[in-house]
């Protein structure tokens, strides 16, 4: 069984995809970037303030999921700029203690031209 899973305290799916899917046990949530849900607007001026928006985005998918930062398993993060990557950790490391299994990787461009982007994998 699938469930698709859909709050108005995350940005709205801006394509033709759900904002996670719970399948099997497991929470996989679709990217998110740092858009403010009730704007719809790119919000923040530099990656700590995008990283902070970009995680509670997930915090807020993940609540919808009925789990929380500690059920994410695998995290994948993408960054525009690999300099950033000590200012994203900080950032990071706040909300998934648990330390997930993760990838990080610099990308040449990131959606509406965003700082970082970060999808989860979760146990429901």
């Amino acid at each position: 069984m699938v469930r698709k899973i859909a709050t108005d305290k995350a940005p709205a799916a801006i394509g033709p995809y759900s904002q996670g899917i719970v399948a099997n046990g497991f929470l996989f949530a679709s990217g998110q970037i740092p858009i403010d849900p009730a704007t719809g607007e790119i919000r923040g001026e530099n990656i700590e303030e995008q990283a902070e928006l970009v995680m509670k985005n997930i915090g807020e998918i993940l609540k919808e999921a009925g789990i929380t930062y500690e059920d994410v398993v695998k995290t994948t993060c993408f960054l525009a700029d690999m300099a950033d990557f000590a200012a994203f950790n900080a950032v990071y490391e706040k909300y998934f203690t648990g330390k997930p299994a993760r990838s990080c990787v610099a990308v040449k461009q990131l959606p509406k031209n965003v700082l970082c982007e970060v999808e989860v994998t979760g146990l429901v």
